[in-house]
């Protein structure tokens, strides 16, 4: 995969933990993300967010982003009506939804995946509709990882 490929957030640093405006006690609004390094041939990005900790629960997907070296996300971006095409989180609706942990820390995992085409993807594909159309498509990964435990 591409060296040099990397996905960051001006919200939290890797390994870091996620401001409660991005989680189910805040906004639940989706974090700022940033991307430099991608590979040349990249056609198109994929996004997934997910939670290893509560077996692999997904909180967003994001599909059909523009191929670009670098590109970002804006904070909130999840909401505006010039999103981004988004698929259908565990949480059963298409769009961001925020960690919202039942008990300790969880770590939240964004994988930035490049793509070397468009997926031919439309509505509000799962994570696994995502991944299968992605399959043999994958030219780099880009991963940032935050925690998130609730303030009871």
């Amino acid at each position: 995969m591409a060296d040099g490929f990397e996905l960051t957030s001006g919200a939290f640093d890797e390994g870091g933990a996620i401001p409660a405006r991005y989680t189910c006690d805040g906004d639940n609004a989706s974090p700022p993300l940033n991307w430099a390094g991608a590979p040349a041939e990249t056609a198109s990005f994929a996004l997934i967010l997910d939670d290893p900790d509560a077996g692999g629960f997904v909180h967003w997907i994001v599909y059909g982003l523009d191929g670009s070296a670098s590109g970002s996300l804006p904070a909130g971006i999840s909401e505006s009506p010039d999103g981004p095409a988004q698929g259908t989180n565990n949480f059963r609706q298409a769009g961001y939804g925020g960690p919202c942990p039942p008990s300790g820390e969880h770590r939240y995992v964004f994988r930035l995946l490049a793509l070397d085409d468009v997926l031919e993807l439309t509505g509000a594909p799962s994570a696994e509709d995502v991944l299968d159309a992605a399959e043999g498509h994958m030219i780099g990964e880009a991963t940032l990882t935050a925690t998130y435990r609730r303030s009871r």
